[in-house]
């Protein structure tokens, strides 16, 4: 039997990561590197385009951008898809392998989040220029998304607890992702519920605040951990700093699902749900979801700020890492959230305030994706050594040294 390793820094940084194997020769090489985290840089897209939607102050040509970048993602999501494809096919072995080696199976829920994004960028962009097709495509999507969500939820996390071991040391936000496609499944069913019959919007309602709650519980366990390690050990390696901020998105992902799904109950809840005919559920469930969403959304505010300041500290001797693109994503869900506290709120000032956050975000976007695309023409990532796959095989090539020893 396979012994489980000793030990993973899942946020090793590049100049901690030696290769000790050959680069195979040429676009073969560098696909051979291309890993589940790449998909951040969909997620990242696919969050400025649900933001630029649902801005509360609007101008000539602003829905235009969403679309481009809704387009973008799309393209960007099936070209990186079409690579792992190929990827697996020229290396069949490294499928199975890359969902439970920890330094690249952790970024396999930055696909499905990529998928929620393309869900929610549909209805807002999609649905209003076409029939109703695409609002029952939609509702079938939600539930088979839940479904496949759910599933890697369970299954990832059980793979990693069998057959890894991470010790507390090594702990990073980027420990949440195999459920971080539940949070962002509240905001996604809030904007779907608005063009549903009832019949299907009521199922969705609660099916979202169900699955939000199961994505944020769990972030709340890898919040415990995370600031353990925080408090025992130094900061990470200054290039995956940006990783820090993962930990934004579950508080800020929550906060706008609790908001948005409350502010859609008043027309959603039937006015005897729950055998209440005398009592207007819906408007309770409002101010409670308001309410606590307001509650959550500070939490994602104070991640943010510890983040900052650790990037900070280090910035001198950072160099492009895939994490770079947890300056984008989870900070989207903290201003989403204050989105939907303006917009409930009706406080001109929030307004204003989240119209300036998203400017920086996209602005963000522009510097990550140029560092990107600097970073693969150096050779900074997929190559050897350079990605989350370093290690991998040398962890197989142990483990059949030990099969071919215990056999003897």
């Amino acid at each position: 039997m396979t012994p489980r390793p000793r030990h993973y820094d899942v946020e090793a940084s590049p100049e901690d990561r030696k290769g000790t194997r050959q680069q195979p020769p040429g676009i073969k090489g560098r696909i051979s590197h291309f890993t589940w985290s790449n998909f951040a840089c969909t997620m990242s897209t696919g969050a400025i385009a649900v933001v630029l939607s649902q801005q509360p102050f609007t101008f000539d040509g602003l829905n235009v951008i969403g679309k481009i970048f809704f387009i973008l993602d799309l393209v960007l999501l099936l070209a990186f898809m079409a690579t792992m494809v190929t990827r697996f096919v020229l290396q069949p072995w490294k499928f199975t392998k890359s969902l439970h080696y920890p330094k690249e199976a952790l970024f396999f829920g930055s696909f499905w989040v990529s998928i929620a994004l393309v869900l929610t960028c549909t209805q807002q962009y999609g649905v209003p220029s076409c029939g109703p097709w695409l609002v029952k495509a939609l509702e079938v999507c939600f539930w088979l998304y839940a479904a496949c969500a759910l599933l890697v939820a369970i299954f990832q996390y059980c793979t990693l607890f069998v057959a890894e071991q991470m010790p507390v040391s090594s702990a990073m936000p980027a420990w949440v992702f195999p459920v971080y496609p539940f949070l962002v499944i509240g905001p996604l069913a809030a904007v779907l519920i608005p063009s549903q019959p009832q019949s299907s919007a009521l199922p969705i309602f609660v099916g979202g605040v169900l699955l939000q709650g199961l994505g944020w519980t769990v972030a709340m366990f890898m919040y415990s951990i995370y600031v353990i390690r925080l408090m025992s050990n130094e900061l990470p390696p200054p290039s995956t700093r940006p990783g820090m901020f993962i930990s934004v998105g579950p508080a800020g992902y929550t906060s706008a699902g609790l908001v948005a799904l409350g502010n859609q109950a008043p027309n959603v809840i039937p006015q005897d749900f729950l055998s209440l005919p005398n009592f207007d559920v819906g408007a309770a469930i409002k101010v409670l979801g308001v309410m606590s969403g307001i509650f959550v959304w500070l939490v994602a505010f104070w991640f943010f700020a510890l983040s900052l300041v650790a990037v900070l500290t280090g910035v001198r001797k950072m160099s492009f890492t895939l994490n770079w693109w947890a300056f984008i994503f989870p900070n989207a869900g903290m201003i989403l959230a204050a989105i939907q506290i303006g917009m409930v709120l009706n406080s001109t000032g929030i307004k204003a305030v989240t119209s300036g956050m998203t400017i920086l975000l996209v602005v963000a976007w522009l510097f990550t994706a140029g560092s990107h695309i600097v970073a693969v023409v150096r050779k900074q990532i997929w190559w050897q050594g350079r990605d989350e796959d370093d290690g991998m095989e040398d962890q197989i090539s142990s483990g059949l040294k030990s099969l071919v020893h215990d056999s003897h």
